[in-house]
């Protein structure tokens, strides 16, 4: 994905709105970004329509640029509310959706997670809500990308739901999480990364288990895939899930160019079922 717009790119994290076309997102810039995807008679992502951005505000109107203010890394939506997260300024913020015009936010809501265990630039990178019906019945949950505690596992919370509660990430060799969705069956499906300057940049997808997920825990699961420089990635940072309208699972990622030419916008999309070296698809191996 190109533009001419000096400030398209940064893309963090986004969430669609009507599965697999409209959606809404964040860039770490302090923007919001919104467009619909558009797909070819055989269902492969063919475009992106109608993209905007719209710088994020303060309570006065006035436009925020400040980096350390509006470094917005999650997004979770529900209900007509977008729920960021953001680092540097360690926060979590509900906003009103209007996508013609997007104020303030109007709520902030505790993390639960001590703000002396958050590093700087590794804050939460995850903001997600479980599935309503599911075990976690519509919790909200976030996952920081890289704030560890002393036994090197990655903090994060159930900040809104019955399970509400601070739990940890195993962390995996060198990856930290950029972002995560519920999938239905309340399993957490977690984007991780990682990078070197003599490698570049790597991707991974690992299928955390729901029940591991909770107050006092270190949530663990499988990896379901990895790829480097080998493959057409980037420096893959937002994921979401959605069904397809012929009743496929699907996973959705894009990537964060940091404004960099050495980087790209990328958009990747997969069913679970061809997602590689995931046994029987997404289906639970016990």
């Amino acid at each position: 994905m190109t533009s001419t717009s000096r400030d398209f790119g940064a893309l963090s994290a986004f969430r669609f709105l009507k599965g697999g076309s409209d959606f809404i997102g964040v860039a770490d810039t302090g923007f919001w970004f919104f467009g619909t995807v558009a797909h070819d008679a055989d269902k492969r992502p063919s475009g992106i329509a109608n993209f905007r951005m719209r710088q994020m505000i303060d309570a006065t109107g006035r436009p925020i640029d400040r980096k350390w203010e509006v470094d917005a890394e999650g997004l979770a939506v529900k209900d007509g509310i977008a729920t960021v997260g953001f680092e540097r300024n360690h926060r979590i913020a509900q906003f009103k959706i209007d996508l013609a015009n997007m104020k303030a936010p109007f709520k902030q809501l505790d993390f639960l997670v001590p703000a002396r265990e958050l590093r700087q630039n590794r804050g939460f990178e995850t903001v997600t809500h479980a599935n309503a019906y599911g075990q976690h019945a519509g919790g909200l949950v976030v996952v920081s990308e890289r704030s560890l505690d002393k036994s090197g596992n990655i903090y994060a919370a159930t900040i809104e739901g019955p399970d509400k509660g601070v739990f940890t990430v195993k962390r995996i060799g060198d990856f930290d999480i950029t972002d995560g969705a519920f999938l239905p069956d309340g399993d957490l499906l977690l984007l991780e990364r990682s990078f070197s300057v003599t490698r570049g940049v790597k991707m991974r997808l690992r299928r955390i288990y729901g029940e591991s997920v909770a107050k006092g825990m270190v949530a663990d699961g499988p990896v379901l895939m990895e790829a480097d420089m080998g493959y057409q990635i980037d420096n893959m940072e937002g994921l979401d899930v959605w069904t397809r309208d012929d009743g496929a699972l699907m996973v959705s990622m894009v990537s964060d160019d940091n404004h960099s030419i050495l980087q790209r916008n990328l958009y990747l999309e997969s069913s679970c079922t061809r997602i590689e070296h995931a046994t029987l698809g997404f289906q639970r191996t016990l």
